[in-house]
């Protein structure tokens, strides 16, 4: 690829992306540290949810230093930064069809125990491959600068190297086309049986409505999980979009807006679900502005406490200039 291929990255573009990535790497952190402070919270889904934010937290990392950097030609540590992205980004993947596989078996397939099984192969595919892809293409010397041509600053797989189009499929573009096909059809189904499972308990609802069963299985699986595929695919299209634009030798995939919406798809996963999964969560955000007003007043009762302990420190001086006459006169009588 000819270094005048490059796409420039300008310097808003780069305020606009680390922006991106500073919010997804907090957003990914408080949904670890909410699943951590409340053990009601610890069941399965949001489990799975954790280790997606994970994955969305070292991306949002490795992206903003990247992003920084804004590579210019091929070093060490633009080398360590295309691998972490390239493991992190392939996991996420993998933890987002992960997610999407246990939702359907345990809401159509009624299935908890089948579902809960599933979760150690979750582990040894959603870690496993990516980490043996990554080390591949670090061994075979695939990975390095890239020119920003289907990134944003960042490095990626060496755009010098012949077989470059290959090696981007391998280390993210064909497991994000699988994950464009799946997650689609096990969404939907989902949604269908969310909605024939209303339909069949509608003329029983006057009588469930005070049961606590009713409660208790709308609880059981967390149905904002089914909106990580749609985060998922309006966040990564633009990625795919200058990919197929690459393949076509298309300029268009260094048109500016295109670029910043690819940067900010790449790194806003960790945010979007922050906000649709714990900020947009009544139980969860209650708890938060609780927990944030609590220590708003013990603060305060701290500052008060200090204070009055201050003042307390005065009351005998003044206890004794009103006693003092008092003795006096008592001494005196």
């Amino acid at each position: 690829m000819a270094e005048t291929n490059q796409t420039e990255v300008y310097v808003y573009e780069q305020v606009v992306i680390l922006t991106s990535c500073v919010l997804s790497f907090f957003g990914s952190l408080l949904i670890i540290c909410t699943y951590a402070i409340w053990h009601d919270l610890r069941t399965t889904p949001r489990k799975l949810l954790v280790y997606l934010s994970v994955t969305d937290l070292l991306s949002a990392l490795s992206y903003f230093y990247g992003v920084l950097r804004s590579f210019a030609s091929e070093s060490g540590d633009c080398i360590a930064q295309g691998a972490i992205s390239t493991f992190a980004n392939t996991s996420s993947f993998f933890w987002t069809v992960a997610i999407a596989i246990y939702l359907y078996v345990f809401i159509v397939k009624s299935s908890q125990r089948q579902a809960d099984n599933l979760v150690l192969y979750f582990h040894l595919i959603s870690w496993g491959i990516p980490f043996a892809i990554t080390v591949a293409a670090l061994f075979l010397h695939k990975i390095g600068y890239d020119a920003s041509v289907v990134s944003v600053g960042w490095c990626w797989v060496n755009i010098q190297a012949e077989d470059h189009v290959l090696w981007m499929l391998l280390t993210g573009k064909i497991w994000e086309f699988i994950a464009y096909v799946t997650l689609p059809v096990l969404y939907i189904l989902i949604k269908i049986h969310i909605h024939n499972a209303h339909v069949a308990l509608s003329e029983y609802r006057p009588i469930l409505t005070s049961s606590p069963v009713s409660h208790s299985l709308s609880s059981m699986a967390d149905r904002k999980l089914t909106l990580i595929p749609i985060i998922f695919i309006m966040l990564r299209m633009w990625s795919t979009i200058r990919f197929l634009l690459l393949l076509t030798d298309s300029n268009a995939g260094h048109n500016p807006v295109l670029v910043t919406l690819h940067g900010i798809g790449n790194t806003f996963q960790g945010a979007a679900n922050c906000i649709m999964f714990v900020l947009f969560t009544p139980s969860i955000r209650s708890r938060l502005v609780a927990l944030l007003c609590c220590r708003g007043q013990d603060r305060h009762q701290q500052i008060e406490s200090v204070s009055q302990n201050r003042a307390s420190a005065y009351t005998p001086s003044h206890r004794e200039e009103n006693t003092n006459p008092q003795t006096w006169e008592n001494s005196k009588s």
